[in-house]
């Protein structure tokens, strides 16, 4: 079993909440990635910096971890499982979003959990395994 790094951990980590280490070593030998949906966000943070000195730092925090992790694509499989989740949340009322649904998607497809602060979002999705990295 392995977990996907959500974007609330990275941005975390990139504003020095927490330490990105630290919370990698306590998750132990389980396998870590971001999903491609994960990636997009990170490099948009970019195109949204404000300042010269902000594009920098947020450029060499994301080739960071464009480098370190494994990046999970979407493919016809996580199609699948989005159509599946999608379909669950919106017959009980209880949609997430999309970009978190892709997410979600992406983990069950390649037998992923999440680690990430929004956990009552994710943890929304049936048979999904959530981590916030805070417990971790």
């Amino acid at each position: 079993m392995g977990l996907l790094i959500d974007s609330s951990v990275l941005i975390a980590a990139e504003r020095e909440r927490i330490h990105l280490q630290t919370v990698l070593s306590a998750i132990g030998d389980e396998s870590v990635a971001i999903s491609v949906i994960t990636a997009s966000e990170m490099l948009h943070g970019i195109q949204r910096a404000r300042t010269v000195e902000q594009v920098a730092k947020r450029q060499q925090f994301v080739s960071f971890v464009l480098e370190l992790f494994p990046i999970i694509p979407i493919d016809l499989e996580v199609a699948r499982h989005h159509a599946r989740i999608w379909a669950a949340l919106q017959a009980r009322g209880e949609l997430i979003g999309a970009h978190d649904l892709l997410i979600a998607a992406s983990a069950l497809a390649f037998g992923y959990g999440v680690m990430t602060f929004n956990v009552g979002e994710f943890a929304r999705v049936p048979g999904l395994r959530t981590l916030n990295p805070a417990a971790a």
